[in-house]
Formats: structure tokens, C-alpha cells, sequence
């Protein structure tokens, strides 16, 4: 039962996640103006990620090895499930894409240096790029679903983070190797794009820094 307030969290904490993306992936359809068709590479996501998402897009998930589902996923998109490191997908041509996409990875792939070469390959793969990290300053953390987890001090982190590892090894590691990015380095990541802050109750609950390349036949602004 020590961890039953842990499980019934998650359970409570799915139908607003659904929401939340559900307004996220409104708002990547308006500020990115997608059309249909476009060929997209997500890093670090799944496919059932993209059902909210009506317009039927060409999208690349790209994951680790061994981290992407078994067999071909239904999807009114056409999906391609390819394995590698969003830090280093040099096999992959650069502005072979539309768009470059993440949703909260880019605070799980390592130190400074890993962040940056993350950066890179998003701005190097295509002209357009959506990548989103929670804010450090809503109330509930996004991984941990701990109040103001990043306030706390070290030894009350590290106690905890024993007592979970314990009995959710898994999800222990994944919160160990999270990141907290602010909205000033993820400006210095992006440098040639803009960042919207997601809110919730007009606090600041996530940061995406987004591009929209522009061809010259096209017209109109964005909010």
C-alpha cells in the first residue's frame, strides 16, 4: 500500500494530461499552420501521441534502441519507427524534413553538452521545429508529480529518490537523469526561434521553442 497514492496519481493525472495535449497539439496546428502532408520527425515520442492530431501527417518517431513498440501502429498518419540518439542522428540528411518535433525529452537526454547537440540536430533536420520541457515553476512537478520537487534540498531529493527506487526502479532512473530547463537556455538553444509559454491558471507550466519556416510564396502571421 506505500505506493498506492503513487499509482492512483497517475491514474488521476492521465485525463488532464490528455487535455493538456489536446491544447498543445491545437496550438502546434495553428502556430505551425499544418496543411496535411508534411513530413515531420518526432524525437523521443510515440505514435499514439499523434491521435489528437486530425491532419494526416508523415511522421518519423525516432526512440533508443529498444525503447520503440513491437509491429507496425495504426494511425491515420503514416508512421516510420526508426531507432537512435537524438543527439546524433547523422545518418539522417540534413532539412530532410518539415518539421523537427519533441515533447519533453529534451530535459532527458543528459548534461549541457547533450542538450546542446540535441539542439542541433533538431535545427540541422529541418527548417520548422516544435520542441517543448516542462517549466520549473508550476506548482506540480511533471515527472515526479511532487510539489515544487526542484525547491527541495538535496538530501530530502536524495531520500526520496532512494525509497522509490526500491520498488520503481524504472521510473527512478527516469526521474534521477531529468533535467530542468529554463526559458532562458532553451532561448539559447533555439536562438533563431520563438518561445511560447504554455500556462495553466496563468502560471507557467511548459516552455516550447518553435520555428516556422516561411516559404516566399507564403502569406500571413502568427500569434
Amino acid at each position: 500500500m506505500r505506493y498506492a497514492l503513487f499509482h492512483f496519481l497517475l491514474r488521476v493525472k492521465k485525463p488532464f494530461s490528455a487535455a493538456a495535449r489536446r491544447r498543445r497539439m491545437e496550438e502546434f496546428t495553428r502556430r505551425m499552420q499544418i496543411r496535411g502532408g508534411e513530413r515531420v520527425i518526432d524525437l523521443g515520442g510515440t505514435p499514439e501521441f499523434w491521435n489528437d492530431l486530425a491532419t494526416p501527417l508523415d511522421i518519423t518517431v525516432v526512440n533508443l534502441p529498444g525503447s520503440n513498440p513491437p509491429g507496425q501502429p495504426q494511425s491515420h498518419h503514416k508512421i516510420t519507427m526508426l531507432e537512435g540518439d537524438a543527439c546524433d542522428l547523422a545518418a539522417l540528411p540534413d532539412q530532410g524534413f518539415d518539421i523537427a518535433f519533441s515533447n519533453s525529452v529534451i530535459e532527458h537526454v543528459g548534461d549541457a553538452a547533450r542538450r546542446q547537440a540535441m539542439a542541433r540536430e533538431v535545427q540541422r533536420m529541418a527548417p520548422s521545429y516544435w520542441v517543448q520541457t516542462p517549466s520549473i515553476w508550476f506548482p506540480v512537478e511533471a515527472h515526479t508529480m511532487m510539489p515544487f520537487w526542484w525547491f527541495y534540498p538535496g538530501w530530502l531529493q536524495r531520500t526520496l529518490i532512494r525509497r522509490w527506487r526500491r520498488k520503481l526502479p524504472a521510473w527512478t532512473e527516469m526521474v534521477e537523469t531529468t533535467t530542468v530547463i529554463s526559458r532562458g537556455e532553451m532561448e539559447q538553444l533555439f536562438p533563431g526561434g520563438r518561445i511560447w509559454t504554455e500556462r495553466k491558471l496563468g502560471i507557467a507550466k511548459s516552455y516550447i521553442a518553435y520555428r516556422r519556416h516561411e516559404h516566399p510564396n507564403q502569406q500571413g502571421s502568427e500569434a
